[in-house]
């Protein structure tokens, strides 16, 4: 099942006599916190999921470089109290050649290596016309080969489109913006979030055809809030399936029962992934540790309780 392959050469395979598939990589998606109270919420979160031993953790980076310092200090802050590897997302919006550069170099400074680079959505939100910043870079392809420049021991991560990115032709024109991310430097590819598994192969199969052989890592988010999760998901250009909708139907003032339900759907999928070959998922996890952990669990991965965290 070649198609089926992420970040390892060959699919999964037994592991030992009982026939269980070996345990997956696994990385988490955090998102800066703008209060105290969600300060504390996100490393109540991260103390929970370190111990799962993730190959590495992103922190967001908001529209324009909104939370540029909040960004820093949180990956700062994840170097200095965790044994995690943080990556840092960055985008191109809104900002120049000189300033992106000094970010990269403040990274690379306090020991980051690794970089999640995005060209950023528009300055003026999802589905407004994207506009570069005159004297920055002008896509994705660029920024990776200008960090690369800089500083060529920073791996970069970028992102793919299982349903195609939004503002794309077609998909030929979408997998050709991620070939000149590979052919800038990129190494490994984190999907936008999909549900319908059959999206993912069908895509693997055009970037293979293209002879692009990096790893696609599938992006998981377990829908903790149905509702707002969908709205957030279909701006970005996912398809949300009808049968999706309908094991929510009913839920709206059921917290307790949306969040088995979410844990139950996010880890069908997975372990429908996993059987097919893929061996490494990117979790997004909206700063919540319940349903990943759970998901993880069942993925047969467990709690290195040696792992240092803060």
């Amino acid at each position: 099942m070649s198609g089926a392959m992420t970040d390892l050469t060959k699919p999964a395979t037994a592991d030992g006599q009982d026939g269980h598939l070996k345990r997956p990589a696994i990385s988490f998606e955090f998102f800066p916190p703008k209060t105290e109270e969600m300060e504390r919420n996100l490393w109540e979160t991260i103390n929970r999921l370190a111990p799962l031993d993730p190959k590495f953790v992103s922190v967001t980076y908001g529209a324009g470089g909104s939370t540029r310092e909040r960004t820093h200090s949180t990956i700062a802050r994840i170097l200095k109290e965790t044994a995690l590897l943080p990556a840092a997302h960055l985008t191109c919006v809104g900002a120049s050649r000189g300033e992106i550069d000094e970010i990269v170099d403040r990274y690379h400074e306090v020991g980051v290596r690794h970089i999640v680079g995005l060209r950023g959505d528009p300055p003026g939100g999802i589905g407004t016309p994207y506009s570069s910043h005159p004297d920055g870079y002008q896509s994705s392809a660029d920024l990776v080969a200008g960090i690369k420049k800089r500083h060529s021991d920073i791996e970069v991560s970028v992102s793919a489109y299982p349903e195609k990115h939004p503002e794309a032709r077609d998909f030929d024109a979408d997998i050709d913006t991620l070939k000149a991310k590979v052919d800038a430097g990129a190494t490994r590819a984190i999907t936008q979030v999909f549900f319908d598994n059959d999206l993912y192969f069908r895509y693997l199969d055009r970037v293979r055809a293209r002879g692009i052989n990096i790893p696609i890592v599938p992006g998981i988010m377990p829908m903790h809030n149905f509702k707002q999760a969908r709205n957030f998901v279909t701006r970005a250009g996912t398809s949300v399936p009808d049968w999706l909708a309908e094991k929510f139907e009913g839920l709206d003032e059921d917290a307790e029962t949306r969040k088995l339900v979410a844990a139950t759907v996010a880890a069908g999928q997975v372990q429908k992934l996993a059987k097919r070959g893929v061996d490494t998922f990117h979790f997004y996890t909206m700063n919540r540790a319940d349903l990943v952990f759970a998901i993880s669990h069942l993925l047969g991965i467990r709690a290195k309780s040696a792992q240092k965290a803060a």
